[in-house]
């Protein structure tokens, strides 16, 4: 069941969401090669404390009991849902993805960003940069009344474009309340979704996972963590809007 929000409820997501993206770029920063993923954890849980805020993940009930981190760090091959708690020592040109959700004032906001360490090749950065404006680009389609469907097909008909694949096995979703609500928000085009019409209140989490190849993923031995199955690199950038009568609300501004 889709769960609408109100203006104040609104007003509390962006107040909570400007202050995630604040952290999150904060952790960006902080990625870089020999750095553990352990120590980005630590971060990521001291700013939220400094911010008056909660991890949304940590504890979160999974098929595998609850999650063991704050934070997300899913690298390279990884798409996400990599804890950052099972430690990793970044390396030169790893593609670093970070996810983060944050609970503020009791609502949840949910974003990430894919940042490189150090130095990678083209073919990777181009991978970002695609991955980051299919994000922008799906935001446009945030319309009431628009069907949820506009929002995959954008960004599939975006990145295809360039040459890369958006992963069928992972999307987006509702988000406000929980950390994950209805509706689903896929990366592709899904006719299913044509009947699901947008309105005024909703709160969705638009995140596409874009690889290259087949697009196919695996999970990986931790239970968690999900890998494509070719071994290609991926990336992953988010953001929480909200749909308002005056179009999309960014509540966690893209970095």
């Amino acid at each position: 069941m889709i769960q609408l929000k109100s203006e104040k409820d609104i007003k509390i997501l962006a107040k909570g969401g400007a202050i995630l993206s604040g952290i999150l770029k904060k952790i960006a920063k902080a990625t870089a090669p020999d750095v553990e993923t352990v120590e980005l954890e630590k971060l990521a849980r001291k700013l939220i404390k400094e911010a008056g805020g909660e991890p949304a993940f940590l504890g979160y009930d999974t098929n595998n009991g609850k999650y063991p981190a704050a934070l997300c760090v899913s690298v390279n091959d990884a798409v996400v849902h990599a804890p950052a708690t099972f430690n990793y020592k970044i390396k030169e040109g790893d593609a670093v993805s970070l996810d983060l959700g944050l609970r503020y004032q009791g609502l949840c906001t949910d974003m990430a960003t894919t940042v490189i360490a150090g130095k990678t090749d083209k073919r990777t950065k181009k991978l970002l940069t695609a991955t980051k404006q299919a994000l922008k680009e799906a935001i446009r389609e945030c319309k009431i009344n628009a069907p949820v469907s506009a929002i995959g097909k954008r960004v599939q008909n975006s990145v295809e474009a360039k040459g890369f694949t958006a992963i069928r096995d992972l999307v987006g979703h509702g988000v406000g309340f929980n950390v994950h609500e209805d509706p689903i928000v896929p990366n592709y085009y899904d006719k299913n979704m044509d009947k699901i019409k947008m309105q005024e209140g909703l709160v969705i989490a638009i995140e596409p996972m874009i690889t290259i190849g087949s697009g196919e993923v695996v999970v990986g031995d931790d239970g968690l963590t999900f890998l494509t199955a070719n071994g290609e690199p991926a990336a992953h950038f988010e953001a929480t809007i909200a749909i308002t009568k005056k179009g999309p609300k960014i509540l966690t501004p893209i970095i």
